[in-house]
């Protein structure tokens, strides 16, 4: 997955800070276990509160980490990105992609109208 540069400069002093895992992964417990779903969903909890409005908190808006990834697939797609592409980053096929994303696709009405002209 491409990540943009910015993220990959907190990664590296974030690895160069911590460590991995012994198995390799990137984030692990102060005792170097897998990180407690608990501990997620509370660090989840206090960023959405930080970051977000307190309507917005009410709200389901990314009320889990994982609808983060269905909030950039939508988002890609109504960039304009090729569907092909989009179900690469995604981790589908395409025909999984647009079963599941096609009613999220925005706007597409105007620009293939201005395309006819």
């Amino acid at each position: 997955m491409p990540i943009p540069p910015a993220l990959v400069t907190i990664l590296r002093a974030h690895i160069e800070r911590f460590g991995v895992a012994k198995d390799g992964r990137l984030f692990q417990s102060e005792r170097g276990n897998v990180v407690a779903a608990s501990t997620y969903s509370r660090v989840w909890e206090e960023a959405r509160r930080l970051a977000l409005t307190p309507r917005q908190v009410d709200s389901p808006l990314a009320g889990r980490p994982y609808d983060l990834r269905h909030a950039a697939v939508s988002l890609w797609l109504n960039a304009g990105v090729p569907a092909t592409e989009v179900a690469d980053r995604a981790g589908h096929s395409v025909d999984v992609l647009l079963k599941v994303y096609a009613k999220c696709i925005d706007g597409a009405e105007a620009t293939v109208n201005d395309r006819d002209r």
